[in-house]
This record gives structure tokens, sequence and C-alpha cells, in this order.
């Protein structure tokens, strides 16, 4: 059979496929095992099976109202003090990512949750195996899945200039950078955090000079996006101050860079629209801190440089607010902190990454340990404890062993299913996003855009070369 046939014969009679354009006959079809077969086509098929099957899970998007979306709106909204009390949940879906999203969409309905992103890092694309355009195609399916009918705010997390490579050639570096964004905004990724933090440089004796190349190339990086964008979409970008794990943010380090910023980008582009967040650094570290037996080290967490730097960002400079990264691996007390400090989003990836290893049967998760000591042996320091060379390494192994991630048993599954199901509930009422779906269909429009069917289509844009080492 043809790609198309075999598409054809996963839809079935609920979906039909005629003249470039996809039609939803039985939208209740769109629930049942026929995505799950779809999807899988989507991620595991050959080039041509997986080109069709992506371009079906967008078009029945597109019919049905599950659009990638830009937050940008409802952001600004924010800044203007329209709505407030609440912190979006930026997910990081890592491992095993179609039945992840379904539990989140999961509950985001019985929540009636709609202010949340899906985020994947420049280097998690890398080590996961997942190119925008694939990781699009299961976000959607996923949203099909579980009966979401809402816009989806797929989001590049870290897109992130290194630092020593942009010494040796900033252009090629940079350029990078733009590859992977001309890659993500084809793919649908409509949210994108610029992190040119690495370039701050605090041997200058000014807090403007300190951060003078990080806004001067996240204004070069925020013209070539905005020049990227489709038709009726703001892409929302978030902009970086602080290096996480590095020292806490200051107020007046966020003006510096953001002065700079703004002042530069009107010079260069009069009228652009700019920023609508900003990623600090309060205290945590990518992936928490593992100790010797593999537990993870208490985070003294600065909620009061939270606080203020969410409230300057948006009284001053009309953001939504502060940016947490390495959020996930926080005691659960400390969650319901950030809508009571106003801070605009935060970002979880580790911890759900640690529920699924805590749930893989033994045999599996021994022969991906059994991997990593060959394949990872060179990122091992003599000090660490196998408990802390795991923990920190076992995020490369998800990739190579997605197909097995995705064929879990039923029961292993099931229970994951429920695991996550409660984490997700937990964080999203903590953070407040329950009830947030009227203000994503009050401020944000998703147009619908119609894709060429993959025969017609001009050719793909190329996979741009991530750094594996770069920040998450």
């Amino acid at each position: 059979m043809t790609p198309l046939e075999t598409l054809s014969k996963i839809l079935g009679p609920a979906v039909k496929i005629a003249d470039g354009r996809v039609a939803v006959a039985e939208p209740a079809a769109l629930s049942s095992a026929r995505m799950d077969d779809c999807v899988r086509l989507a991620v595991f098929g050959s080039d041509e099976e997986k080109a069709w099957a992506r371009w079906a899970i967008w078009e029945m998007g597109q019919a049905v109202g599950v659009r990638p979306a830009s937050i940008h709106e409802l952001y600004l909204a924010r800044g203007r003090d329209e709505i407030s009390g609440f912190t979006c949940p930026a997910i990081n879906v890592r491992g095993m990512s179609y039945d992840t999203a379904r539990a989140i969409f999961r509950t985001a309905i019985k929540l009636n949750a709609g202010a949340f992103l899906l985020e994947i890092a420049r280097s998690e694309i890398a080590y996961t195996d997942q190119r925008p355009s694939e990781y699009v195609s299961v976000m959607i399916a996923a949203a099909l899945r579980e009966g979401y009918r809402a816009p989806l705010f797929i989001q590049g997390d870290h897109f992130q200039v290194n630092h020593k490579k942009f010494k040796v050639d900033p252009v090629a570096e940079v350029s990078a950078v733009k590859q992977l964004a001309h890659e993500a905004i084809a793919a649908g990724f409509y949210n994108i955090d610029l992190d040119t933090s690495t370039l701050v440089d605090l041997s200058h004796a000014t807090l403007d000079e300190q951060q003078r190349l990080n806004y001067e190339v996240g204004v070069e990086l925020t013209r070539f996006v905005r020049a990227l964008e489709p038709a009726g979409v703001t892409i929302s970008l978030g902009g970086e101050i602080g290096e996480v794990g590095t020292e806490n943010s200051t107020v007046p380090e966020l003006r510096a860079f953001m002065d700079g910023y703004n002042r530069t980008l009107q010079a260069q582009a009069p009228g652009m629209a700019g920023l609508s967040k900003i990623s600090v650094q309060s205290g945590t570290s990518h992936g928490g801190v593992v100790l010797a037996d593999g537990s993870i080290a208490d985070v003294k967490l600065d909620f009061q440089t939270l606080e203020d730097l969410s409230r300057v960002s948006r009284q001053e400079y009309g953001l939504s607010g502060a940016v947490q990264h390495g959020a996930s691996t926080l005691p659960d007390a400390a969650f319901h902190h950030f809508p009571r400090t106003e801070t605009a989003e935060i970002h979880l990836a580790t911890n759900f990454q640690n529920m699924l290893y805590d749930h893989l049967p033994a045999a599996l998760r021994d022969e991906i340990y059994a991997w990593l000591r060959v394949n990872a042996a060179e990122e091992r320091k003599a000090s660490d404890s196998d408990e802390q060379f795991f923990y920190k390494t076992r995020k490369k192994a998800l990739g190579p062993f997605k197909s097995a991630l995705w064929s879990l048993p039923s029961d292993v599954q099931a229970s994951l299913a429920r695991a996550y199901d409660a984490k997700f509930e937990f964080l999203f009422t903590k953070l407040g996003v329950g009830g947030t779906a009227p203000h994503v269909e009050r401020y944000i429009r998703a147009p619908e855009q119609h894709r060429p069917t993959p025969d017609a289509a001009a050719p793909a844009v190329a996979a741009a070369p991530d750094d594996p080492d770069a920040g998450e």
C-alpha cells in the first residue's frame, strides 16, 4: 500500500482525505484507538508514512480547533493586570511523549485549564530524538485522543546560544539557533524562549555592559523570528537574564537587560513586538542537585526575588512576569508560592522523567543503565556514585530507547498514567491554572492554517544542528 492508503486504512470512514483536504466525518473516532495507530505511524513509520501521518494530524487538528497558538496576547493581558493569580506550567515532555501528553490533557479537561505550555528544549530535541515536526504531531494527537478542543501552546525551551561555541564562531552559533527556530516555527512552535543569557559577561564594570551581548543577540534573534511568523500569529518570546544554577537575578539586572533590549529593538525595528516574559534565576538548578544516595538536595528558592522581578517586569515593561526554570524537583510545599508571588511561568521537566524511570520494568531499566555505562561513560566524574551517574545521564537514553518506552506493558502504562494524572492535577491545582480556559478563550485566536499534502509540499526545512550540552 502507498502511505496514503495505509493512513486511510488506519483512519477508516471517520476521516475523509480527498483533494488535499481532510474532513472529519466522525469526531468521536478521533478519541479512539485509531489515533493511537495514526500517531505511531507519525513517529515510527517510514519517512513517507511519517510525512502523511503528520500532515493528517495537523489537518485534523485544524478541522476541530486543536491548533498551535501563541500565548503572547494572554501574557500581555497579564502585564496589564487584567488577569492574575495563576502560574502557567511549561511542561517538557521528554519520554513516552504521547501517553504523557494525554495525561496533561486529561487533567486540563478535568480542571477546565487552558493556560499551560508543552515544550522541548534545544538539547532535549537531540537526546530524546524528537524533531519539532514530530513533537507537534504527538502533542496534537494526544489532545485529539483525549477530546481536548482548544489552542495548544507549544514552546521551544532554551533555544540557547552556546557560550563556548559563540566565542569560537559567533556567526555560526547564532545561525544554528536561527535554523532551529526556522524549523520549529514551520512545525508549529509559536512560543520560543530565546536564551542568550549565556553571553552575560560579569567582568564588565556596568550592568549594561554585562548584559549587552545578551540583549543585542536577543534582538537579532527576535527580528529573525518575527520575520517567520505565520499570518495572524505574534510569537510569544521570552528573554533570560540569569543562567539557571548561578547567582540569583536582581532588579537592576532586569532593568539593564530590558532597557537595553527595548532600546535596541526600537532603534532597529520601530514598532516591532518584543518580549512577553523574562526568565530569571532564584535558586534552582536543572534537574536538581543529586546526592550520592540518589536523593535530591533541598533547594532554597528565593520567592521574594521572584515576586520583586515579576512585579517590576509587569509594572515597568508590560511583561507577564518572571519565569522560573528547573522547578519540577522542588518539594510539593513550594508550588503554591508561585501564584502567590505572581510568577508568570514555571518550567517542569525532570520529575516526570523520574516518575517514568520509577515505573519501568526492572529488566528494561537494567538494560538502559547497561547502555549508559558504555555510551555515557565520558560524563561520569570520579566522585560519582552509581546513583548520581545514572540520575544525571539517563535522560540521554530516552531517544535510543524511544520505541521501548512507547511499548511498555499495559499494566505499567496504566500505573504510570494514574501517577501522572495525580501529579498533573496536583500541579495544576497548586499553580492556580484550573479554570483558566475562559482566559484563553477571551484572549487567544488560533488562526486556521492548512498545509499542502506531502506530495505537493515544498522540501522540508533541514534539521538544525543541536547542542546536547545546552541547558534545558
